[in-house]
């Protein structure tokens, strides 16, 4: 049977795609090139499946949620407050997985932002 390597890609609808992939390099520090090509660090990825009726990713219109791994939760959080982004006030952890906390882009998509555990 063959198998998926990896994520491929993410893609994102955007009333103006150029100042939301903007916000993404200047809010996340993604730095992709103008194709959108972003070279990331290795390490793990998450594929789960949720109840439809999930609040989990902020309206119920949000189809799916986009998790970026970051080195410091507490650091990138204070990072994106600062530059104005909508940071959600909760932080979350599980044990033996991490820490988690959640911003919303400027079109209204929640991210989650995911600090393994170490």
């Amino acid at each position: 049977m063959e198998r998926v390597l990896g994520i491929g890609g993410y893609f994102l609808r955007a009333t103006d795609p150029a100042a939301l992939a903007a916000w993404y390099r200047e809010s996340l520090g993604l730095d992709a090139d103008e194709h959108g090509l972003w070279q990331q660090e290795q390490g793990p990825t998450v594929f789960a499946t949720f109840e439809a009726a999930t609040d989990y990713f902020g309206t119920r219109s949000q189809q799916s949620m986009l998790n970026f791994r970051v080195r410091d939760l507490d650091a990138m959080l204070s990072q994106l407050r600062a530059g104005g982004a909508a940071v959600a006030e909760d932080v979350q952890e599980m044990e033996g997985v991490g820490r988690f906390g959640w911003v919303t882009d400027p079109e209204g998509n929640r991210i989650e932002l995911w600090q393994p555990a170490g």
